[in-house]
């Protein structure tokens, strides 16, 4: 994409920003240690309730608008809202107004992460601070953006990448830096995380007359549904989400990376999967491996959405866990979330407990004003969104191969073939062939400029595509 082009875009959204009377410069309100933290919440779903229970409660913090394309979910909200606080909440149906109004200072967006970065980089604009859900941006270079704008209106952008804030993965983040374990060899990220299929419908799922769907859609392209559900199970579709291993994976692969203390994409990576036994409208994998090369170690990533088997109802474990970040080293393990470790027979040596408070994190920084005081900076939850990104990136440019050829190209890294073995042995225990695997190539990171060296077709993903007049905006600092 051009300079001009690129230009173009920006000049498109603040000239759509000041249709509806969005101001480009942040205002200088600063947050007291006693004021009142005023606090919009954008999308009510599943996790927009989550930040109202999380939010609500905090001393000093009263929620005073609800941000949703769905006037149902709308009204369930703030009727939530005035039981559980005593305060009715406005009620805005386009984020695009609700920047406009002066009665909030904070949001927090919990809307499906294709919908992250507008809702953020408004509120910078218009002087708000913002609490953001994971993953951070549904792609690379918009991710950026929201870091950019972040730094450019100097505001606290917390991500929702909780385990940052938990004590049990601190403890045992420090344990392992101390070396009472040996030297780090390799991290398995996994998540052996149920789903169902989303449905494939013969006719379009008819839209409800309380939702704006034009609006809903945003960014994303505007098409036709043929799943069984509207919201959330959008996420499993490439137009709206970006599959488990990043849904689920920023998670993981956020502790691998902040314990190893990386802070670009890996030099390379590479991915296998496939949507398997599910023959649903989903377009995104449900069965995954990833490989992520850095220099003080690799980070490898699993993911399984069928159960064990196809008669049975057990999950598949890693080690004994379901879902979980494993620190192999050169005296044992460690289960990062579990705050469990282990020597080399498996047999249990130490253990760490913790509450996590990620939510109040974010408020006592407002408070103190101080970038450095957030857990999960905007930054941190870019850089890990990036990487699960990336092995996307692979998995989306690859083709059909036979197991033979995945091993082929694997090559000489045990690990990964290890990580391969379990893959094989998982699909053969639904009767599917590995054969229908798609192998997606080695890619080689550009780490200075976020995008993948001499690939112009995964760089366009990287770039993302938005549909008018939702085009996310370059923030230049």
């Amino acid at each position: 994409m051009s300079v001009t082009r690129r230009e173009f875009v920006r000049q498109s959204v603040a000239a759509a920003a000041a249709a509806v009377g969005l101001p480009m410069v942040a205002s200088s309100r600063v947050l007291g240690a006693n004021e009142e933290i005023r606090m919009a919440v954008v999308g009510c779903g599943g996790r927009g309730g989550a930040h109202v229970s999380a939010f609500g409660g905090q001393p000093g913090v009263r929620i005073t608008a609800v941000c949703d394309p769905d006037r149902t979910r709308l009204e369930a909200f703030a009727k939530r809202i005035e039981a559980s606080y005593g305060n009715r909440p406005a009620q805005v149906v386009d984020v695009r107004q609700l920047m406009d109004r002066k009665d909030f200072d904070v949001i927090s967006v919990a809307t499906m992460q294709y919908w992250h970065s507008l809702p953020t980089i408004w509120a910078c604009e218009t002087g708000r601070h913002v609490y953001v859900e994971k993953p951070l941006a549904h792609f690379i270079w918009e991710g950026r953006q929201m870091v950019n704008a972040a730094r450019k209106y100097n505001r606290l952008v917390q991500v929702g990448t909780q385990a940052r804030s938990r004590d049990t993965d601190r403890q045992v983040i420090d344990y392992l830096r101390s070396g009472q374990l040996g030297k780090i060899q390799y991290i398995v990220c996994f998540a052996n995380k149920a789903r169902t299929p989303i449905g494939k419908r013969s006719e379009p799922l008819p839209i409800p007359e309380t939702l704006d769907y034009d609006l809903w859609c945003g960014p994303a392209r505007k098409e036709p549904i043929y799943r069984d559900r509207l919201q959330y199970d959008c996420s499993f579709t490439w137009n709206m989400g970006d599959g488990e291993s990043c849904n689920q994976g920023v998670h993981e692969v956020d502790v691998a990376r902040w314990l190893l203390g990386e802070t670009t994409l890996p030099r390379r990576v590479m991915s296998v999967g496939g949507r398997f036994v599910f023959n649903d409208a989903g377009d995104v994998p449900n069965t995954q491996i990833m490989y992520y090369d850095y220099p003080s170690a690799p980070i490898l990533y699993e993911v399984h959405n069928l159960r064990a088997g196809k008669d049975t109802k057990a999950m598949s474990l890693f080690r004994g866990r379901g879902v979980d970040t494993c620190v192999q080293c050169e005296g044992g393990y460690v289960m990062m979330h579990a705050g469990l470790v282990f020597d080399n027979q498996g047999k249990e040596i130490k253990r760490f407990t913790g509450r996590e408070d990620h939510f109040g994190n974010f408020i006592r920084a407002l408070r103190s004003g101080k970038r450095e005081d957030l857990n999960a900076d905007v930054l941190e939850g870019h850089l890990s969104t990036n990487l699960c990104h990336a092995g996307n990136l692979s998995y989306r440019l690859g083709q059909r191969a036979s197991a033979a050829d995945v091993r082929a190209q694997i090559g000489d890294l045990p690990v990964f073939q290890e990580m391969f073995d379990r893959y094989v042995e998982h699909l053969k225990a639904h009767d599917v062939d590995p054969g229908e695997s798609t192998l997606g190539p080695w890619l080689e990171c550009d780490t200075a400029n976020e995008c993948i060296k001499d690939n112009a077709q995964a760089n366009e993903l990287v770039r993302g595509f938005y549909r008018k007049p939702f085009e996310v905006p370059e923030v230049k600092v």
